[in-house]
């Protein structure tokens, strides 16, 4: 009987046994879970479905991480430690898999994405990274961020430029990541709604989708540029225009209730950032800002002239107003924004103990308390919460050293100028022009909030910073292969 079962079997047409031995493997995992109690025994052929189907083309499983971001949840783990699901692992598993494509590939794999400028800025800022890794005071710290930075670069930054290099690719990207990220928006308005719109409620609502309003705030605002720019492309009144007409005013209104200061700012300075393009004054634009960054830091520094701006600790508290927060803002008595002048200070007496290397890539909650200055302090100086310094550009020169916050800065100003260009050269070109000027605003986006956070290390936020460096380097590798 075995042997008749055997040849069976082997009759089977190609690709059938593989059917019937996950069918068989779905009824022995149902058995045993049952059997067990541990049920999640169950899900195991599904796991197994997923990574067979990512070996034979990883895609769908690029489509499915992209469909996810909106929707994915942050999980606390032992010791310390958290991840977000479902994407963490779909971000790991795909550096892998396409590591190994790319392997298998290599001859017939374009370099023109190497050897483009941003990419070459890019992987110095992962070199220069990895050098304060390994001069890091802690070094398991330090390289937990590294790998961390490097599945994100290779994911969003290698993987997306592979996959989205035309506006078929582009528009399949926006439709798979609007439809969760419009159901999460609407899901947290209506429970909004339901609290009455009130400033206190916004605090409440955001699990399990965003780990706090500010996070929720720039994902709404970095992902406003694609909403409307994708709107003007269609036909007036035809469904796809009404979706995004409708969806954009939610959107908006959701950034209005979001009652973050950052977004309402980050929103106006892209639109700013519109017209300086249009009108050719990037360059003008990063010069000034170049100088009053500097002329602020020689003002503040000068005569120790920071300290006059310490915060009365006993009036330095949190509001339930939206309307008294503003008002608290200007008179530095807010303690969200007081709180990060407390660790902005820590970090300006850190930086220059360490110019060079700093103290190593994810180390600032780990050594800035002795450089605290006390009359800063205020009521959640503690910091139970473990939340870090509140600035890319301060962590970036602390924990990397002027060297790493300088090649950073590089990359964003090359970025911006190239962006400008190919807005001006792709003119003949709409659909790649609508394209780069998304990554663009989306970006100026991003940079506006990393002024005052510290957002790339997010699934939510650092995804685009490096999906938009990828879609503005194919619209400019595009262009070159037109000349």
């Amino acid at each position: 009987m075995y042997t008749k079962f055997r040849q069976q079997i082997a009759n089977l047409p190609t690709g059938h046994g593989i059917v019937l031995g996950f069918v068989v493997l779905v009824l022995l995992s149902v058995f045993v879970a049952a059997a067990s109690g541990y049920y999640v025994l169950a899900g195991i052929p599904a796991i197994l479905l997923v990574i067979y189907l990512a070996i034979v083309d990883f895609k769908p499983l690029y489509w499915l991480l992209i469909a996810c971001i909106p929707i994915s949840t942050e999980i606390q783990l032992p010791n310390g430690l958290g991840t977000d699901l479902p994407t963490e692992p779909l971000i790991v598993g795909l550096m892998l898999l396409f590591g190994l494509f790319m392997l298998r590939n290599l001859k017939q794999l374009s370099t023109d994405l190497l050897r483009h400028p941003l990419t070459l800025l890019l992987l110095l800022h992962l070199a220069w990274l990895a050098t304060t890794t390994i001069t890091s005071d802690l070094f398991i710290v330090s390289l937990k961020f590294l790998l961390a930075k490097l599945w994100y670069v290779v994911t969003f930054f290698l993987l997306s430029a592979y996959l989205l290099r035309n506006d078929a690719d582009f528009r399949k990207f926006f439709w798979i990541f609007f439809w969760p990220f419009i159901m999460m928006v609407s899901i947290i308005v209506v429970r909004h709604a339901l609290l009455g719109f009130s400033f206190q409620g916004i605090h409440s609502i955001m699990h399990p989708f965003q780990r706090n309003h500010v996070n929720y705030a720039a994902a709404l605002t970095l992902f406003f540029p694609f909403m409307v720019l994708m709107l003007l492309r269609y036909r007036q009144w035809s469904w796809q225009w009404v979706v995004l007409a409708g969806s954009s005013l939610l959107v908006l209104a959701a950034i209005y209730l979001s009652f973050t200061r950052a977004a309402y700012i980050a929103l106006v300075i892209a639109g700013g950032t519109y017209f300086i393009v249009r009108w050719r004054l990037m360059k003008y634009a990063l010069i000034g800002a170049g100088i009053a960054a500097l002329v602020g830091i020689v003002y503040i520094v000068q005569d120790n002239t920071y300290l006059d701006f310490a915060p009365n600790y006993d009036r330095t508290i949190s509001h339930e107003r939206f309307d008294n927060l503003i008002e608290a803002t200007y008179k530095m008595e807010d303690i969200s924004t007081m709180e990060r002048v407390y660790r902005w200070v820590a970090a300006g007496h850190m930086a220059p103990e360490r110019p060079l290397l700093g103290w190593g890539p994810g180390n600032f909650i780990n050594f800035y308390k002795p450089f605290a200055v006390t009359s800063f302090q205020t009521y959640v100086s503690d910091n139970p919460e473990q939340s870090g310094i509140h600035s890319y550009f301060f962590m970036t020169l602390v924990e990397q050293g002027l060297p790493g916050l300088l090649i950073f800065l590089a990359l964003l100003v090359v970025f911006f100028l190239r962006a400008e260009n190919l807005y001006h050269a792709l003119a003949a070109y709409p659909e790649r022009q609508s394209i780069a000027l998304t990554a663009l605003l989306s970006m100026t986006i991003i940079t506006a909030f990393l002024l005052i956070n510290d957002l790339i290390e997010t699934d939510k936020v650092g995804s685009f910073f490096f999906i938009n460096l990828a879609l503005l380097i194919n619209q400019d590798l595009f262009l070159q292969r037109q000349k």
